[in-house]
């Protein structure tokens, strides 16, 4: 597919952040893929964004599946040139009801999607000497009934200075945008108002750039 702007990935689109960055991307002339785990909200997906958009459905805790996904919209639009891991298991949980079953399944759509999605698509964005690799974090602190979660975006946090490190001399920047309270329509954390963020990262400089960018107030993650 030809296009005058580069292509975005959102993987773990969802009607949330998701749903709002896939819009605003299109909305400015790149063409956007998809990747979800439910048909219906690709379809819902889809019906929101033009017709160079393009969807995929993959669950980000198959490892193949989602490798998959990925190289089929490369095939269709080209090497991103902005990449958006959103996927997130959000559970209440302590220490003390964490089996390892659970906890390693958490994890795997929390953190090693992106590492699986990150090892699919850097090196092809290393190749074109150029790209953006966003994590959507949360938990600006831990909170000792998100423990799941607090493990996972801490793990995002960590993942993104790695890989940050190890691909700028080619070009490609990577950081966390560490959403700080509950992701509401009409309200301080619109997903719409998020969204303006990833848009944010997506034009700065290298020289002006960091691993972590947090949207409100992290005091709003214990309300």
């Amino acid at each position: 597919m030809s296009s005058s702007k580069g292509s975005v990935l959102v993987v773990g689109a969802g009607p949330g952040i998701g749903r709002s960055v896939a819009r605003r991307f299109a909305a400015a002339g790149h063409p956007v893929g998809v990747i979800a785990r439910s048909p219906s909200t690709i379809d819902a997906l889809l019906g929101d964004l033009p017709d160079t958009a393009a969807g995929a459905r993959a669950d980000v805790a198959d490892d193949s599946a989602l490798r998959s996904a990925v190289a089929g919209l490369v095939d269709r639009l080209g090497v991103p040139e902005l990449v958006v891991y959103n996927a997130g298991v959000i559970r209440t949980d302590t220490v003390g009801d964490l089996d390892v079953r659970t906890l390693l399944d958490t994890y795997a759509v929390n953190v090693a999607g992106a590492v699986v999605t990150a090892a699919t698509l850097l090196p092809r964005m290393r190749a074109q000497r150029g790209g953006r690799f966003l994590l959507t974090a949360g938990m600006p602190q831990p909170l000792p009934e998100l423990t799941s979660l607090s493990l996972g975006k801490a793990g995002l946090r960590t993942l993104a200075e790695l890989l940050d490190s190890g691909h700028l001399d080619h070009g490609v920047r990577c950081a966390t945008v560490t959403v700080c309270g509950p992701v509401a329509p009409n309200t301080r954390y619109d997903p719409d108002l998020i969204a303006e963020t990833y848009e944010q990262m997506h034009r700065r400089s290298d020289t002006e750039w960091v691993t972590d960018v947090r949207f409100g107030d992290p005091a709003d993650a214990a309300g």
